[in-house]
């Protein structure tokens, strides 16, 4: 079996193989899965820090994998008004929702009372399957810039 403990942000050479995962597993610290190529793998990462789209993983024998994202059920709403995706983002954001964020479009989780709410602010929502990549949170990471609250604003 494959085994994983580190991740990279870039290689400068050829990624030959890949892992296929959906978000609720990228969101794991220990996962035992099949890469895309049939090679069982496991990996074990740091608690906290999930798995992102595009990371390429490095096992211990050298091999490098790179992470995709699994199509799953998801609702996509959008909008041409910047105003009222403003304010879908802020309904959505109050009830602690898992949001993927784009330009004038937002993703989630399939949910009927929070498919209902864009349609009442006129997005138009799809339940399209696709690829479920959130945002990681204010205090994720995202920006890769650490920041300690510990001093006084």
């Amino acid at each position: 079996m494959l085994q994983v403990y580190q991740r990279l942000s870039h290689v400068h050479e050829p990624v030959l193989a890949s892992i296929t995962l959906d978000h609720g597993t990228r969101q794991k610290a220990r996962i035992k899965a099949k890469t895309d190529q049939g090679e069982d793998i496991g990996i074990f990462v740091e608690r906290g820090h999930p798995l992102k789209v595009g990371e390429i993983l490095k096992t211990e024998c050298g091999k490098l994998i790179e992470v995709k994202g699994a199509i799953e059920p998801v609702t996509t709403a959008s909008t041409n008004d910047w105003h009222t995706f403003s304010k879908v983002c802020y309904h959505l954001g109050n009830r602690h929702t898992v949001l993927q964020v784009g330009e004038r479009w937002l993703r989630f989780k399939p949910d009927h009372v929070l498919q209902e709410l864009c349609e009442m602010y006129g997005l138009t929502v799809s339940n399209a399957p696709d690829i479920f990549e959130p945002e990681s949170g204010a205090y994720g990471g995202h920006s890769g810039h650490a920041h300690s609250h510990s001093h006084e604003h």
